[in-house]
């Protein structure tokens, strides 16, 4: 078999204004065997109360489908409704939220081998169209899963201009972090004598390019949202090609695991970490790091880790822990001496650009 006959890529992707309005329209023509069937909008309540309108109008256009508000974006959850999905034998599980509510629907259906509708409210990760959900564990850990990409992915970019503006940068510094993921790739596949899928490298570099050098600056208007959207579902689809999350996680991925495992009070998201962690980590691959301070700036993304609540000796400390988050994954660290009077350059760098 023809290893590019085993992807799962959505049926169908939509990206327009006010799409959410007329969600059963836009996906009938590639799913018509769901109309009727049983169905299940999973959200959370202060995405429910604020949108109660636009909820009530995707159950009705779902066989009155019920609502379960997640509490905890947890594995545990994620098994329990996925438990509920089988028992009442429902068929079409529909996501509406962030990057947590999603991740939990994304995996509920993929345990239940329910068809999987994503509707992103906010655009603050790749995660959406991803082949992976990021869930709790205990004591507060998190792991990452192997799962199915959506079936459907619709993205209203009238809900995403509603969004924190905080949450569509997190995008913007996750999709950047592919310039140095790429590399890392590359570098892992050489020591590791195997290859580099081209296919799915060229995504993750398009995805890279389309935000990096795209001519309007301006987060909210729908021109740039409907590329940012296009940009991480695209990242998504390259992970699913490649088999694994490589295209799109490096090196500066893993300063974001040690941010996120060792200093859990540190509040910054998860897009915005990444971004922190690829000037880093284009530096240590002795590539342009002011590229990326350039291209973060342009669009109003504060790389200052003083702003987040890290000074110079958490900032080595993050970096000197990241390796050991990820053992098994071969980047620019494996071939690279940490050491503090680098480290607190490539702070000063960034504190003062």
């Amino acid at each position: 078999m023809n290893q590019h006959s085993r992807f799962n890529l959505p049926l169908c992707l939509v990206v327009e204004e006010d799409i959410f309005t007329r969600t059963d329209e836009a996906v009938k023509q590639y799913l018509p065997e769901i109309e009727g069937k049983k169905s299940l909008v999973i959200t959370e309540k202060f995405l429910h109360d604020l949108y109660g309108d636009i909820v009530s109008e995707i159950q009705s256009d779902y066989n009155n489908a019920e609502v379960f508000e997640v509490v905890h974006a947890d594995f545990d959850e994620a098994v329990r409704i996925a438990k509920k999905i089988c028992i009442d034998d429902i068929k079409v599980v529909i996501g509406f939220g962030g990057g947590r509510v999603l991740d939990v629907a994304k995996y509920a259906s993929y345990v239940s081998k329910a068809v999987y509708i994503c509707l992103p409210t906010n655009l603050s990760n790749d995660s959406l169209a991803s082949p992976f959900a990021v869930l709790g564990t205990e004591n507060g850990n998190r792991k990452t899963l192997a799962c199915k990409i959506p079936t459907a992915i619709l993205v209203d970019t009238t809900m995403i201009q509603k969004a924190p503006q905080i949450q569509t940068l997190g995008g913007i510094g996750d999709t950047i972090g592919k310039y140095t993921a790429v590399y890392d790739w590359s570098l892992a596949a050489k020591a590791e004598g195997k290859p580099v899928d081209d296919f799915a490298y060229s995504i993750a570099w398009m995805c890279y390019d389309s935000i990096a050098h795209f001519d309007e600056k301006n987060v909210n208007s729908i021109s740039f949202l409907r590329t940012l959207a296009r940009a991480l579902v695209m990242g998504g689809l390259a992970m699913e090609i490649a088999g694994s999350s490589r295209p799109c996680s490096g090196s500066e991925h893993l300063f974001c695991h040690a941010l996120e495992e060792y200093y859990p009070d540190i509040k910054i998201s998860h897009g915005l970490a990444v971004a922190l962690g690829t000037v880093g980590a284009a530096n240590f691959q002795g590539r342009d790091d002011m590229k990326m301070l350039e291209v973060c700036r342009s669009y109003g993304l504060d790389l200052n880790p003083e702003s987040y609540g890290i000074d110079k000796e958490l900032f080595a400390q993050i970096w000197m822990r990241a390796a050991s988050t990820r053992p098994d994954r071969v980047t620019i660290l494996n071939n690279t001496e940490l050491n503090r009077e680098w480290l607190d350059e490539i702070y000063e760098r960034m504190a003062n650009n």
